[in-house]
This record gives C-alpha cells, sequence and structure tokens, in this order.
C-alpha cells in the first residue's frame, strides 16, 4: 500500500465519508459498494455518483466514469480542471484513464486497491489489471493530482460480507 505524504484536512475527511456513504447507498441498490463525488475548487459539492455495474448491466459502470459522464456533460472544462474528485475507493485502471481525459485534476480516495483486493479476497489465478492511479496518472505527465488512502476502517466496513456474499450468489468460487 502506498500512502499519501499529504495530510488529510477536515475538507477532505467529510466528503470522503460522504463518498463512503455513496458507496454503501450503491450497495443497498443492488450495486457494487463504490461512490464518488466532485466538488469544485471551494469544497462545494457539485456532482454525486454511485456503482451501477449491476443495475445497469454495464461493467463500465464505475462510480468514477459515471460521475465523469455526468460532470462531462453539464460542467464546463473550467470547472473540472478546478474540481476534485473523492472516491470511496482509489480508481480502477479504466476510472483513471477516465478521470485523466475528463480534465480533473485532483483525487482523494479512502480504500487503496490493493486493500480491497485483500477484503475481496482476490484470487490470484483470475485476471486483475493491478495498475495503481498514480501509475496511470503519471503515464499522461503526472497532471493528476493524488491523494489517499485514507480512512481504512471507514472505507472497508461498506466492503464487509459484500464479496464472499456476491461470490456465493453468483454460484462461483
Amino acid at each position: 500500500m502506498q500512502s499519501s505524504p499529504h495530510k488529510l484536512t477536515d475538507l477532505d475527511r467529510t466528503h470522503l465519508l460522504s463518498a463512503v456513504e455513496l458507496a454503501a447507498r450503491a450497495r443497498k441498490s443492488g450495486n457494487h459498494p463504490f461512490g464518488a463525488l466532485l466538488t469544485n475548487s471551494t469544497g462545494n459539492v457539485l456532482l454525486t455518483a454511485e456503482n451501477t455495474v449491476l443495475t445497469e448491466r454495464d461493467l463500465t459502470g464505475h462510480a468514477e466514469t459515471n460521475l465523469v459522464r455526468l460532470a462531462s456533460r453539464t460542467l464546463e472544462p473550467t470547472q473540472l480542471s478546478e474540481a476534485t474528485m473523492y472516491t470511496s475507493t482509489e480508481p480502477c485502471a479504466m476510472c483513471s484513464g477516465a478521470i485523466y481525459w475528463s480534465g480533473v485534476r485532483r483525487v482523494v480516495y479512502a480504500l487503496a486497491a490493493t486493500e480491497l483486493n485483500v477484503l475481496a479476497g482476490a484470487d490470484p489465478a483470475e485476471p486483475l489489471l493491478d495498475l495503481p492511479c498514480r501509475q496511470v496518472f503519471e503515464a499522461g505527465g503526472s497532471t493528476v493530482k493524488v491523494s489517499g488512502p485514507y480512512l481504512y476502517e471507514e472505507a472497508a466496513a461498506v466492503h464487509a460480507g459484500y464479496w464472499g456474499q456476491e461470490l456465493s450468489a453468483s454460484g462461483t468460487t
């Protein structure tokens, strides 16, 4: 796990907890437990999104990509470049690419992808696109500032019992 050298501000903490609440809401709605929100430069929430992979039957329906789609349709490029995205979990490679192309230049996340893999019981025999968001953003010239992971206990709690239940329900081992 790569820890963030930045100190978590009270405002960042508040927004990360809101992203975790969005993840809990996604889970209650029958989706994977991931949430994200976008704030403007003064910290006001502009938009929120949840994971919709299962209910929308769209494998790209991650919270961050859903948020980027909504933001790119409703906000101006300058608003995006001044915005901060808060996510309940470190963005995957797909979401990191979408964030990069959206113009959002700051991401703060709670749970690290490596921590999620442990919680979800990732099977080494199964394919896993293990590419940290920092690495994706660095490939674009490090124009996106990343801060995280933070709030492990709060972020991990929304995943408690989820991944085992999903595997049992689908009949997959």
